[in-house]
């Protein structure tokens, strides 16, 4: 079988006719689609305030970002509270893989030449996907631009500055060709670098009141993608290569020593090259989707106590590869019945300069059967998911033992009433996760007796839309969730024989309750048209791990009670205004739920205006952004301040 998947390479995705609109969509309802998304995408993804993915994922409800302060520091993301390592991120339709932590940076990814961000509770569940896409409770869909050649033209390009505060200066290109009737090219290339020095302000509680400037925080990396898109009769193929290469320092938590001694000297070095594709085609009933992806991550971490002398000192390599395949069929036994079957095959590799390493490497092969039903109000959806996973090492007897998984899902959506523009739905879903490489193999850390852990989530929830094509009122969304979700087994880091020594151990238990809410409306008046968006969330996450403790049934660290979040555009002859607002109520930033670990609520509030102006045949667009416009001083991680008030100029010309 994995022959016949290594055979079949050329992986794709959508018809590269499609034209994306600049909207705001939550819980759309396309045709094959029943579990319902939140995205951005279009015009809209580009109005937001944000230079990467993390930045614009913020504006969804139920999702904590981790920032660890600055351009530079670490972003991650969390969904429903299920934890980092449950999100499947997926780039072009192939997850983005971290065997050694299960941690996808998203500061990484620019949103430069994003076309779409979606988030998905749950999966996916549209037709011909990978047993990839059953695998996580969660799933994150990044989708690149692709080219559009309008009025018999052969060429697009565009030239970007951006500069701003901190020395940000960032130029990127973007050039599509049009090499036949079927095929076209897509190159993207982009460079960042900025000091990620900026001005905060700390107090602590009886002691000293102080401002300094982030040390540390400097990024300069260069990002490179090359695509090639083609359409086949009844399909589509699509290629691609990336290549992302930074040096950027980590400022790190800045409660160290005396005031004016926040130093952090830690350095990483990054080196990602991924290679890609896919080939999607249809005969008659049965539709195929073929995917293959090379990966190799380098990454270096220096930590230098003679620099630093609060640090040990760490000089490590890491270098990661991974081989991946997919073949994915769906069989539509008549109008209303389609059945699905898709399986994955993929192999890593770690290795690392650290001593007594066992140099482990891992097989994973996944197979899901799915089939959905769909009346004229009654939609179903049910899927099987078969994991098995082994991991081999060089020492004998060091591998931990393999381990296979059957995990299901059902999903329903029904229409209640005459009036089809209002849905309810449900879902059920059990997934688990492997321990990653460095929970099972990390030198003096690592635990190859864990557990995997296991995640069950039930939601329930309803959506209300409606259009006009006339009067100030154009359109009103409204979306409604409830759910319940559980980790068992959950891994976490336990000291040992002493404070420089800690293991992994299946510990946790974690529930979350939770309620999600959006509303959304498009407004018209004459030449003004706006579009305004709302999100809340709620979320009492409890940890009942240990019923001894004295916090059993504390909120777990770092997951607000209340979030939400705002996004307003207003345009008027050319000229677009946009606003967007996030609230982070209060939470704690440990275990122990006591006053010396309560965080205070925090929001930001970013304003941006943009305008494009006609040069003869060319446009240049004009983009002012001010971020954090009353300058708050607040921290997403305990010690580690994010930026105060700052600005980003954006200047495109357009061929």
């Amino acid at each position: 079988m994995i022959l016949s998947l290594l055979l079949t390479l050329l992986l794709s995705v959508p018809d590269t006719t499609e034209v994306l609109t600049g909207s705001v969509v939550t819980a759309f309802r396309p045709p094959d689609k029943i579990i319902p998304a939140q995205a951005l995408q279009g015009e809209q993804l580009q109005r937001l305030n944000a230079l990467s993915v993390a930045d614009a994922i913020r504006y969804f409800s139920g999702v904590q970002i981790k920032d660890y302060g600055g351009i530079g520091g670490l972003k991650t993301i969390n969904v429903r509270s299920m934890g980092t390592q449950h999100v499947g991120v997926f780039y072009d339709g192939i997850q983005l893989g971290n065997a050694q932590n299960g941690q996808i940076d998203l500061g990484k990814y620019s949103l430069e030449n994003m076309e779409s961000v979606t988030l998905y509770n749950g999966q996916k569940g549209t037709a011909v996907q990978s047993a990839k896409d059953y695998a996580s409770a969660s799933a994150v869909y990044l989708r690149s631009r692709t080219p559009v050649f309008q009025g018999g033209r052969r060429t697009n390009f565009k030239a970007t500055l951006a500069g701003g505060s901190f020395g940000t200066v960032n130029p990127s290109v973007l050039w599509e060709q049009r090499l036949g009737e079927r095929v076209s090219n897509s190159f993207n290339a982009e460079y960042l670098y900025t000091t990620g020095r900026y001005k905060f302000s700390y107090r602590k509680k009886d002691g000293y009141d102080t401002t300094a400037v982030r040390q540390n925080g400097d990024v300069r990396a260069l990002r490179i993608e090359e695509g090639l898109h083609g359409r086949i009769p009844d399909g589509s193929w699509k290629m691609k290569l990336y290549f992302y290469d930074s040096e950027r320092g980590y400022p790190g938590a800045f409660v160290r020593e005396e005031p004016g001694k926040f130093r952090h000297e830690d350095r990483q070095w990054d080196t990602d090259f991924f290679a890609q594709g896919s080939l999607y085609k249809e005969w008659g009933d049965w539709h195929l989707n073929a995917s293959f992806k090379y990966a190799y991550d380098y990454l270096h971490y220096l930590s230098d106590p003679r620099l630093d002398v609060s640090t040990m000192y760490v000089d490590n390599h890491y270098r990661q590869q991974e081989a991946y395949a997919s073949l994915a069929q769906e069989y539509k036994i008549n109008g209303w019945w389609d059945v699905d079957l898709a399986a994955d095959y993929q192999f890593n590799t770690l290795d690392a300069d650290l001593v007594n390493f066992v140099y482990p490497s891992r097989h994973t092969v996944l197979t899901a059967l799915s089939t959905s039903l769909r009346w004229e109000k009654l939609k179903l959806q049910g899927s099987v998911l078969h994991t098995f996973v082994a991991d081999r090492a060089r020492e004998a007897g060091a591998a931990a033992e393999s381990r296979h998984h059957w995990t299901p899902t059902a999903v329903l959506q029904l229409i209640p009433f005459r009036d089809k523009n209002f849905t309810i739905r449900a879902f059920y879903k059990r997934i688990f996760r492997m321990p990653t490489l460095n929970d099972l193999y990390y030198t003096f850390i690592g635990n190859k007796y864990l557990k995997p852990e296991f995640t069950t989530q039930y939601d329930v929830g309803a959506t209300w839309e409606k259009s006009w094509t006339k009067g100030f009122l154009r359109n009103i969304d409204c979306t409604f969730d409830a759910y319940y979700n559980e980790v068992e087994n959950k891994i976490i880091a336990m000291p040992a024989s002493n404070q420089f020594q800690w293991t992994m151990v299946n510990l946790g238990l974690v529930q979350i309750r939770g309620i999600d809410a959006a509303a959304g409306t498009q407004l018209a008046l004459g030449p003004v048209s706006a579009n305004v968006r709302i999100t809340y969330t709620f979320q009492k996450a409890q940890d009942f791990t240990d019923p001894s403790s004295p916090w059993y049934g504390g909120q777990i660290p770092y997951i607000p009670w209340h979030s939400g979040s705002v996004i307003t555009g207003i345009d008027w002859k050319g000229w677009h205004l946009n606003y967007s607002f996030i609230y982070t109520g209060e939470r704690y930033e440990a275990v122990a739920n006591i006053p010396e670990n309560h965080a205070q609520p925090w929001y930001t509030s970013d304003l941006s205006l943009s305008r494009a102006f006609a040069l003869g045949a060319h446009q240049l667009k004009g983009t002012l952004e001010v971020n954090n416009i009353f300058n708050q001083q607040y921290e997403v991680v305990q010690c580690y301040p994010m930026p105060g008030t700052n600005f980003r100029l954006i200047l495109s010309w357009i061929l």
